[in-house]
């Protein structure tokens, strides 16, 4: 496939009137158009695919109450409308049974080849019950043999855990990450302390910074101000204007960096659905809007899509496109250990794109190379 566009973003930077070759699904060359392809070129900037890692549900689906690989697929559908050409299936708390179902799916999702699932993402169930958000309580727990045989699985692609520190030993994170799993911090009450002992042992990340975790103070930075003060973890944010104040999105992204905040969607069954009402364990998620809260109101995911963050770090965090962008695809990818193929325009990256007009509206898709048009679905 040749494809030759106005505009490309690269690590580098915007460049005009350039050709890309993809063959295989995988970008071969990227050169200057010539006069004769430029009278073919599209319009619009070129960007890289967008990577979430985590993803509850979407499609209708929640990965919790459909953790199969045909809900898998509906929920990886749905996202790749918006623009998500990877992504990390993501189950919350739940049973040890729910846990090895999601993983089966996900294992056999990986072993399809299936384009945009990147392994999984196990939020919980070693959580801090103090800061539990919509997490069901009576399933957070202490971690057991079973939960650490299935979140080492070889089979089920790259693993993150997000887990709180004060519930557990930073031994078992150094195993985690010694097995090659990817150790977050979130819904946590942990002094800075604590957080330090569990960067010194591996952790590399923080879920969904601020929210669901103890706050930065005068005399007690905790697990906020400890994550914005580390210079090497990476920290995801849900920039859909109701987890973060704009500020507080915007002091997250000067401290950390493009190259250290990651946008995440936290996404419920909502997205790329008029879906309303969601019975969720022992209680329900209603949307009002594009916001999603239990009828005691709170907050409980959202139904953002991966195009809408980086339109609303573009738009009204004022941030450039090409940070926005950055923080939607080359700093996952990065997280993940993925950048020598995913995240940016360069040869040798899987041919994972997305064309937007100068509106910003998400007009094609390439997908490994094969081109699909994004159905306009709104939330």
């Amino acid at each position: 496939m040749k494809l030759t566009v106005a505009t490309l973003l690269t690590a580098a930077g915007w460049k005009t009137a350039q050709t890309l070759i993809v063959e295989h699904g995988m970008i071969q060359a990227v050169r200057p158009a010539t006069a004769a392809e430029q009278d073919a070129m599209l319009p619009g900037s070129l960007i890289p695919g967008y990577i979430d890692t985590q993803v509850n549900g979407g499609g209708g689906v929640l990965l919790n109450q459909q953790p199969s690989y045909e809900g898998i697929c509906q929920m990886a559908h749905a996202h790749l409308q918006f623009g998500s050409t990877g992504m990390l299936p993501t189950v919350i708390t739940d049973h040890a049974d729910i846990m090895i179902q999601a993983a089966d799916a996900v294992a056999e999702a990986i072993s399809q080849n299936h384009p945009t699932v990147l392994g999984i993402h196990f939020e919980g169930p070693f959580l801090s019950r103090a800061k539990k958000g919509v997490h069901d309580q009576d399933l957070i727990r202490a971690p057991t043999d079973a939960d650490i045989a299935t979140l080492t699985r070889r089979d089920i692609g790259k693993v993150l855990i997000t887990l709180a520190p004060e519930q557990t030993d930073s031994g078992l994170i150094r195993e985690l990450v010694a097995e090659g799993v990817r150790v977050a911090l979130g819904h946590s009450n942990a002094t800075a302390a604590q957080v330090e002992v569990a960067l010194a042992a591996g952790v590399t990340g923080f879920t969904h910074l601020y929210n669901a975790m103890s706050p930065l103070t005068s005399r007690e930075p905790g697990v906020t101000g400890a994550a914005l003060a580390d210079e090497h973890s990476y920290c995801g944010l849900i920039v859909d204007h109701h987890h973060l104040h704009p500020i507080s999105a915007k002091i997250a992204i000067k401290a950390k960096g493009a190259q250290r905040i990651m946008l995440v969607t936290d996404a419920m069954a909502h997205v790329g659905t008029t879906l309303q009402r969601l019975s969720f364990f022992n209680t329900e998620i209603l949307r009002q809007g594009d916001k999603l809260t239990t009828p005691e109101g709170v907050l409980a995911g959202s139904c953002l899509d991966m195009h809408r963050a980086v339109l609303h770090t573009h738009r009204d965090l004022h941030i450039s496109l090409p940070e926005a962008v950055q923080m939607a695809s080359a700093t996952p990818a990065a997280f993940l250990g993925l950048s020598d193929t995913m995240g940016c325009i360069a040869v040798g990256q899987v041919a994972n794109l997305l064309r937007l007009d100068d509106q910003l509206r998400l007009c094609d898709i390439w997908l490994r190379g094969e081109h699909i048009k994004p159905t306009q679905l709104t939330c």
